[in-house]
């Protein structure tokens, strides 16, 4: 049987006229397979959009975590399902510029093997007509998704394919796959033709020579045997590129690939953000999976401002930056240089959030400055850090913001003029007892590690009021009640908030302890300080009580242990 695009002969021992969810995994490890044994020719191939000979590890990862997104559908009957899950694993677990590119394909299949009206959704399998939808529909989404769509690559072989599926007579799956895989390799040949950097160096496209392995296991699920292809790599050939073909793949400045997860966005801040990368570097893809999730990625010299970009777009996890073989290996040396014993202090500050401006007041006395905006956002933080004059800024958060937020907000922060450390400091008093041991005498990574062992010491909790009927971990609480807390776990509930203070004092002192210190809060009761001393000092004579105005809102007291 031959496709109706040129291509190879294939013989057709049997064909199927629909591929289920079974037979869809089935084609993810074929997929797999296929990929780990072509894995180091196409990494060979790949010298655009840099030569990183990285696009077949990419591809085999993206496709592997796609496999185990179906996995979890193992029961999955239909296309639909297993399609869409490995949509989803495949736009969380991208790996490159290729591997982005391969979630859109399957969230094609994903999307052609769904029909909704106005009263229910119809899932379907994949049939010849479903295969013609799912190519034309994966070329459009890689399309709409890149910044700058560029011809000879992955992209025009895929609109291939989907041209010659569409353009098949036959009715029959099989027929429509072979013209599919058989129009793609057409393409792959000629794409050194159409791009200068595959052409000087000899090559094909590397993605898409990937993309061709994919449809070729697709004409062996749908016919048993696969496609014969020439050898895409000669034998002489070396993946590198000289002076001239670097510097069209580079630039003046040094790049590094950027990508990272997005999700609590929407498309117009999607758009945004596709654009200002577009701004900052090239090779730019953001794709969605269809429910909600989305995968950026970037090629550029500023890291940071892609990071950055993120931020205001969503919220940011997963973040990978990795830099460039074909530049110099960027290091972390230029952040801590050895400095002359008798130099004098470091230029470094500390940057400490603050709620309440007694607080705040605490910490510039100390001598950080102060972030007292509230509620605090991690743009916010990162315009402040970015205000420092310091090379060396250390942050203490305070609990103000979650990990993942405060690890996208230093990626961004960070550059070869200032070097940004961010303390685990989860609340005021923890930030108060490391700033206490700020030496700017030593380097930034001895005085880091030192204010971090002093918050890590530092025990904290937290007495609030109850402000609405809630189930906690140590039972239901009322409006009104006091709640006492341990770090963020809610471990005393009583009917008076004097008492829950109480209670919460004789737990956290229980485990040991030498200093207190109570920072009230701007509505913590009448005399409540004073009680907490004087119980202090009645059940645990030794302890030393340190009392401060905080002026936070929420919380009545923050209580620190050291």
């Amino acid at each position: 049987m031959r496709g109706r695009c040129e291509g190879s002969e294939v013989t057709v021992p049997g064909q199927r006229e629909e591929i289920d969810g079974a037979a869809l995994r089935l084609w993810g490890g074929l997929c797999l397979d296929d990929l780990e044994q072509r894995r180091a020719e196409i990494n060979a191939l790949n010298v655009f959009p840099v030569a990183d000979a990285d696009t077949g590890t990419n591809l085999l990862a993206t496709m592997r975590a796609a496999v185990r997104a179906a996995d979890a559908e193992r029961d999955a009957m239909s296309a639909h399902r297993v399609a869409a899950a490995m949509a989803r694993g495949a736009t969380a677990g991208a790996r490159g510029n290729s591997g982005i590119i391969l979630s859109q394909v399957l969230r094609g299949i994903a999307e052609a093997t769904t029909e909704r009206s106005l009263t229910e959704t119809t899932e379907r399998q994949l049939t010849a007509t479903t295969l013609r939808a799912a190519l034309r529909r994966a070329a459009a989404l890689v399309r709409e998704s890149l910044s700058v769509p560029v011809e000879g690559t992955i992209l025009t072989v895929l609109e291939c394919a989907a041209d010659c599926a569409s353009a098949c007579a036959e009715d029959t799956l099989a027929e429509v796959a072979v013209a599919a895989a058989d129009g793609a390799a057409k393409a792959l040949g000629d794409t050194p033709s159409q791009l200068g950097v595959l052409r000087a160096a000899g090559v094909v496209d590397a993605g898409a020579r990937g993309l061709v392995v994919l449809l070729d296991a697709l004409v062996a699920v749908t016919l048993g045997e696969t496609p014969t292809r020439p050898d895409y790599l000669p034998n002489e050939f070396v993946a590198t590129t000289d002076d001239a073909e670097v510097a069209e793949i580079e630039g003046d400045a040094p790049h590094f690939e950027v990508m990272y997860q997005l999700a609590d966005t929407d498309l117009a801040r999607v758009t945004r953000l596709r654009e200002r990368l577009a701004e900052l570097g090239d090779s730019v893809v953001v794709v969605g999976d269809g429910g909600g999730n989305w995968s950026a990625h970037v090629h550029c010299a500023d890291a940071g401002a892609a990071v950055e970009a993120g931020l205001a777009a969503g919220a940011l996890r997963d973040i990978r930056i990795e830099s460039f073989a074909i530049t110099a290996p960027v290091g972390r040396d230029h952040l801590d240089p050895p400095r002359p014993r008798d130099a004098g202090p470091a230029d470094r500050d500390v940057l400490a959030v603050a709620a309440g401006s007694d607080a705040a007041a605490l910490f510039e006395a100390a001598g950080a400055t102060v972030l007292g905006a509230h509620p605090v956002t991690s743009a916010a933080l990162l315009t402040a850090i970015r205000r420092m004059p310091h090379r060396e800024v250390l942050v203490l958060p305070n609990g103000a913001l979650p990990a993942h937020e405060l690890v996208a907000v230093g990626v961004a922060a960070r550059d070869v003029h200032r070097d940004v450390l961010l303390l685990p400091s989860g609340s005021m008093v923890q930030g108060l007892a490391a700033l206490a041991v700020h030496d700017r005498g030593r380097i930034a990574v001895d005085d880091a590690f030192a204010m971090s062992e002093a918050a890590a010491a530092t025990r904290w909790g937290s007495l609030r009021a109850a402000a609405q009927r809630a189930l906690t971990m140590v039972g239901t609480c009322e409006p009104g009640d006091g709640l006492g807390l341990v770090g963020h776990d809610v471990v005393v509930i009583d009917r008076d908030v004097r008492g829950a203070a109480l209670t919460l004092l004789d737990r956290m002192l229980g485990l040991g302890g030498e200093l207190v210190t109570l920072l009230m809060g701007v509505d913590a009761p009448a005399g409540l300080a004073e009680e907490l001393s004087a119980h202090i000092a009645r059940g645990f004579p030794g302890v030393e009580v340190t009392v401060y105005s905080g002026g936070q809102q929420g919380d009545l007291a923050q209580i620190g242990v050291e």
